[in-house]
């Protein structure tokens, strides 16, 4: 089951790293991911249905739902803090900079709030996830995206805790179907109501996402999501988060390699490498 569970997070890498550089390139990421999230929880929807009637009509439990509340409302502000960083900075710099915070995030609480105490490895990792952040954020040339890909991180470290609890409360796949149907409610909301005060401003038709690329984006956040439900319940969080976040280092070479985003490259892809055997290590 491990080498399965191994199989799946590698997938959700793929999808994971893929999805995140279509909204880089796809113009306003923010209205990208307005569509996104109606397609994917279309999606979960047209599975849920036979799905349920299938299995026996298996039901959700009030405290399950109360914590896939709170857990969209943590993902939507995600997708608002990761459009703000992608608008600012470079996917090379941002993409590392989000997923390696939300670890050390994860750290920070324990040691302070939970009392934990961290193994010397652990404490390596630390270290590492700090020099990679570091490193990947001198590379940019403003450091404008630095504050909110490392507000995404804490966002990831927010959601990520709410949903380790809240999954094991119901069947995962009706966690997952509730979750992005409620994002697919949750954005549009949050969008009209930014546009209402001025706080956006919303693309011009031939400026704005294709639905094409929202269909694509929407499966594969959906499909990536569902990928990690499984592994995680195939193996422990050990094995699943570092293999998962192997993402880290092959967006950061996608943004030097396709995007052309070539301001210090050697420091920029050191510095994911750091970041991935942070992860890895602090996962031990």
């Amino acid at each position: 089951m491990t080498a399965v569970a191994i199989g799946l997070a590698l997938v959700a890498a793929v999808l994971h790293g893929t999805w995140n550089a279509l909204v880089k390139v796809s113009g306003d990421p923010i209205a990208t991911f307005r569509r996104a999230t109606l397609v994917a929880g279309a999606i979960a929807t047209i599975a849920f249905v036979p799905a349920w009637l299938l299995l026996g009509r298996p039901s959700i439990s009030l405290a399950a739902v109360g914590f896939c509340v709170i857990s969209s409302l943590l993902e939507t502000l995600y997708l608002w803090l990761l459009s703000a960083a992608f608008r600012r900075g470079e996917l090379s710099a941002v993409y590392p900079i989000a997923r390696g915070s939300a670890p050390l995030m994860s750290v920070v609480v324990g040691l302070i709030v939970l009392g934990e105490r961290l193994g010397p490895l652990q404490l390596s990792g630390v270290g590492l996830l700090l020099a990679g952040i570091l490193a990947v954020t001198l590379s940019q040339a403003t450091g404008r995206a630095t504050l909110p890909a490392l507000l995404t991180g804490v966002a990831i470290a927010a959601y990520t805790t709410v949903d380790r609890v809240g999954v094991r409360l119901t069947t995962p796949w009706i966690y997952g179907w509730l979750l992005f149907t409620l994002m697919a409610i949750e954005l549009p909301l949050t969008l009209w109501l930014g546009r209402l005060v001025g706080l956006y401003q919303p693309p011009s038709a031939a400026a704005g996402p294709s639905w094409r690329q929202a269909l694509i984006i929407g499966a594969f956040f959906l499909a990536g999501y569902v990928l990690v439900l499984t592994a995680l319940s195939l193996a422990p969080l050990a094995i699943v988060a570092p293999v998962r976040e192997t993402a880290v280092v092959a967006v950061a070479v996608w943004g030097v390699w396709r995007l052309r985003e070539r301001s210090r490259i050697p420091i920029k892809l050191a510095g994911a490498v750091a970041t991935l055997a942070g992860i890895a290590l602090l996962a031990t």
